[in-house]
């Protein structure tokens, strides 16, 4: 996995970085203002806009007064500012000063007190360096009007590394109308967290994380246990199969889902399951959707409940290799105990839980403690908070996550934008894949019935969790590019599962033996 790290991290890594390359720091600071510059004018090659760049007294401003430079040395029309109620500059910041003196005087200005702010247009762009990702207090003064002024005007906002007034982590204490509303952030070398929460989406924009060359060193032997789900994580987890493999080398699965006027539930699921590469899939249903299945999916087996509309039975458990349960079981009275016999008698077998077996255990909170170790819950943020109470925001929410992971030995499926998966390990997975048009009924399901089928073909709760998420968002994606995102529906996941699979394969896709 691609490391995540939090910014007191980073701060270290750098700090290695200038120690052991080594590299003096200001020639860091020019390295990341060049990699910004290139990414900057490649985005925007015309030298007709106006280009604004407030600076702050850090080692961010140092970033954007070197970025000033560079873009003034490219021929753009560069105006600027740097913020130093204090007088006071960090050293890079004094020396990037320095140098962008000595090439550009006339459209450089120090506000120290009175700041009389330039007139934004539509067609100018603001580079926002004011502060980075060491701010551990919501801005105010001088600093909180400018970047009110900044967010009221109609020109394209592209913050340097961090948008100036954001935390790094956790920004419940934060005050939003005093955080730069970027439209692009460009970042070093990795995101910082906050950019994978939806409650900053509006402050960190379309953002890309551009590569300084940071110590390796520093990279993998600092600990974090924070990563990001990438191609390559997939590609290497994804089992090879034997050219005399035959169905049973790839597990049975049961299904256990379905209910009256729930029955598509349990089909996108079991969809879901079929396309995920297991062997065998037996759906436990309720009776009037026995006839359902054959017709709308003849590869899986049935087992009907002797209740014609919600589940009131376990079959025996002994020949399946996975169990999941909850999509539109409902949450009557029996379906609950025959969740409950499930935890009791469920033989320790991997077991995948959603919806509606979430919502059951939600209402019911001694259910929670008896969820058997090594199972996937796949919670949405608001099954989630059911189960674990209110949290203030995102970040907040996937902490408690992360707890509940670590001390009931249980993987999260924490579903979203990004989608965290927390392992018993405590360590939180961050998907890339997928896009909003997968917001969407039956998505979910679809996302259940795919995890069931890699735990069924042996994979361990963390890899069936962690390639589930992200193939059903690549299939997600290619959904999308043939429909458009508006739309999607989730049966048209199931239908991109198989070229997903593909795209996580080498380019020869020859079957050889280990």
């Amino acid at each position: 996995m691609k490391k995540l790290f939090e910014t007191s991290k980073i701060k270290e890594i750098d700090k290695y970085t200038i120690e052991n390359e080594p590299v003096a720091s200001i020639d860091l600071v020019e390295r990341a203002a060049s990699v910004f510059v290139n990414e900057f004018s490649r985005r925007y090659a015309s030298r007709r806009n106006r280009i604004y760049v407030f600076a702050g007294q850090g080692n961010n401003g140092a970033d954007a007064l070197a970025v000033s430079r560079l873009l003034a040395e490219r021929s753009y029309n560069v105006f600027t500012y740097l913020i130093t109620p204090s007088g006071m500059l960090s050293p890079d910041c004094e020396e990037s000063r320095r140098r962008l003196k000595a090439v550009e005087s006339k459209q450089y200005v120090e506000v120290v007190s009175s700041f009389s702010p330039p007139v934004f247009e539509p067609q100018d762009i603001i580079i926002d360096g004011l502060f980075g990702s060491g701010l551990n207090r919501p801005l105010e003064g001088g600093f909180a009007k400018i970047v009110d002024y900044i967010n009221h005007s109609e020109s394209t906002v592209i913050s340097i590394d961090i948008p100036s007034g954001l935390f790094g982590e956790d920004n419940k204490d934060n005050n939003p109308q005093y955080i730069i509303q970027a439209d692009l952030t460009l970042t070093f070398e990795f995101p910082k967290l906050s950019f994978l929460f939806p409650e900053n989406a509006d402050y960190v924009g379309e953002w890309k994380a551009l590569p300084i060359g940071l110590h390796q060193d520093a990279l993998l032997k600092t600990k974090t246990p924070y990563g990001l789900i990438t191609d390559d994580d997939i590609a290497s987890l994804i089992h090879r199969r034997d050219r005399f493999s035959h169905k049973g080398d790839f597990g049975h699965a049961l299904l256990v889902a379905g209910s009256a006027g729930k029955m598509g539930a349990a089909l996108l699921s079991a969809k879901g399951c079929m396309r995920s590469g297991v062997g065998l899939l037996t759906v436990h249903l309720p009776g009037k959707g026995e006839s359902l299945m054959p017709v709308a999916l003849p590869e899986a087996m049935t087992d009907a409940d002797r209740n014609p509309d919600y589940i009131t039975e376990l079959p025996s458990l002994s020949k399946y290799d996975a169990i999941g349960i909850g999509p539109g079981i409902g949450v009557h009275d029996a379906t609950k105990a025959v969740l409950d016999r499930l935890f009791e008698t469920g033989e320790g077998k991997p077991l995948v839980l959603d919806a509606d077996a979430l919502n059951i255990i939600a209402a019911n909170s001694e259910l929670l403690h008896k969820i058997p170790q090594d199972s996937i819950i796949t919670p949405h943020p608001k099954e989630f908070d059911r189960l674990a109470g209110s949290s203030e925001n995102a970040y907040e929410r996937m902490q408690k996550a992360r707890s509940i992971a670590s001390e009931q030995k249980i993987c999260i499926v924490l579903k979203g934008a990004n989608t965290a998966v927390c392992t018993p390990a405590g360590k939180v997975f961050f998907n890339t894949s997928g896009n909003p048009g997968m917001a969407t009924a039956g998505s979910g399901d679809v996302l259940t019935g795919i995890i069931l089928g890699l735990s069924a073909q042996g994979y361990g709760p963390e890899e069936a969790a962690v390639i589930g998420v992200y193939i059903h968002g690549i299939a997600g994606n290619l959904a999308a590019a043939n429909l458009s995102e508006e739309s999607l529906i989730a049966g048209d996941i199931t239908g991109m599962l198989g070229k997903a699979f593909k795209q996580m394969h080498d380019d020869d896709l020859s079957y050889v033996s280990d």
